[in-house]
């Protein structure tokens, strides 16, 4: 089986800024490159803290993902965003900090780390070493500077962490941490998480960490705090159903595909759950109470997670999606379930039926009414850039 079949790639990276600071001098970019079936994601830590910082990561990270992506020599990439970096006025010289980590289609894993602290790489509950090596840089500008490298196929339940120096110096100065947690006692406590909460996104995991290093710091975290999890897993998979066949003679076909589905399932459109529930002879009941005022209430049907109303719901879906923030916190009406569950799962394919609903053609109606297509690409679009996940599209 290919190997990109075999699991899904969960990226999370979550932040602490410096006490007393708006911005976090740390930045995290993360890219899935569809054609190539390859994920890049980078972490740059910029000097000092607030906007600067934040200014020297930014050029820092773009310029080593946009030089990851053209498959740029790693040696002479590190060169040019050493050199490009702006000096600092109060210190004289110009510095950032970076971690890449470049993961191919048949699971081949490169990392490239210049100055953060060293990332730890589970494999299961262990923590693995994929032997790594020291490239040093001759250039006039940068001439002994060392990037650390390593190259791994990984496996299912492979993790890797990776950070930025706020994690590692976290408590530094009391008296449980006079020199800081210190990376040891980090990894130590990377793999007792890992081990009593096996199954975790990367996101808790990471989240996990950053509660941690906060913490030693008395929640006022002396320096920016970024820390990373990619995550190798059995893909979660989730079928969005939404708008009947074009044919009536599909309909059956259209509701075999439903019953078919290997995973968690949510239909988005009162006609089209009608038309499910028919041809498989399953239980369908109306819903009464909606939790959200803009929406009619979600319904019930045998067999299915989630039932909800259809263009209105969706619409709502996509502008949800458009503005979330990890401080975004969801309800319990019908477009924030959906969302719960996109969020859930890390394969998600949508079955569209594309017939055409009269009722939404009335020039009357509110400008949300767009066509089904229109919607379903909108949000299938966020889920893969901003959300990093692997979605697919099948219309009938």
């Amino acid at each position: 089986m290919d190997p990109v079949n075999k699991y899904f790639i969960d990226v999370e990276c979550r932040q602490n800024n410096h006490v007393g600071e708006i911005i976090c001098g740390d930045v995290f970019l993360s890219r899935r490159i569809k054609e190539e079936g390859r994920i890049i994601a980078v972490l740059s830590d910029g000097m000092g803290s607030g906007v600067k910082a934040n200014v020297l990561a930014t050029l820092t990270a773009s310029m080593a993902m946009n030089f990851t992506i053209e498959h740029r020599e790693v040696a002479r990439s590190a060169e040019i965003i050493m050199n490009t970096l702006p000096v600092c006025s109060v210190r004289k010289v110009s510095y950032s900090t970076f971690t890449i980590i470049d993961i191919e289609d048949d699971g081949t894993t490169t990392i490239v780390e210049y100055d953060n602290p060293l990332c730890m790489i589970m494999r299961g509950m262990d923590e693995y070493d994929p032997g790594w090596e020291d490239l040093i840089l001759d250039g006039e500008q940068n001439k002994g500077k060392k990037l650390r490298i390593c190259k791994f196929k990984a496996r299912l339940e492979d993790r890797i962490f990776f950070w930025s120096d706020g994690i590692v110096q976290s408590g530094m100065g009391t008296r449980a941490f006079p020199f800081g947690w210190g990376r040891e006692e980090l990894g130590e406590y990377v793999q007792k998480i890992v081990k009593y909460t096996p199954f975790a996104s990367s996101g808790k995991l990471a989240q996990k960490v950053i509660n941690m290093a906060q913490l030693h710091d008395g929640d006022k975290p002396k320096d920016d705090s970024s820390c990373g999890v990619i995550y190798y897993r059995e893909p979660r998979k989730l079928l969005l159903i939404t708008g009947p066949p074009f044919e009536d003679s599909n309909d059956f076909a259209f509701s075999l595909k439903v019953k078919q589905f290997k995973g968690r399932k949510i239909i988005a459109g009162g006609t089209t759950a009608e038309i499910v529930a028919r041809e498989l002879a399953l239980k369908f009941d109306a819903g009464f109470e909606s939790e959200d005022n803009e929406l009619p209430p979600v319904s019930y049907m045998e067999s299915i997670n989630l039932v909800t109303e259809g263009i209105l719901t969706l619409g709502k879906v996509a502008r949800l999606l458009e503005t979330y923030t990890v401080n975004t916190r969801l309800s319990k009406g019908p477009a924030d379930q959906i969302i719960k569950m996109l969020f859930e799962s890390d394969r998600i394919h949508i079955l569209n039926g594309t017939r055409i609903n009269v009722a939404h053609q009335d020039p009357n109606l509110p400008v949300e009414l767009e066509i089904r297509r229109t919607v379903v690409k909108r949000i299938m679009r966020l889920l893969e850039v901003r959300f990093m996940k692997d979605v697919t599209i099948e219309y009938m």
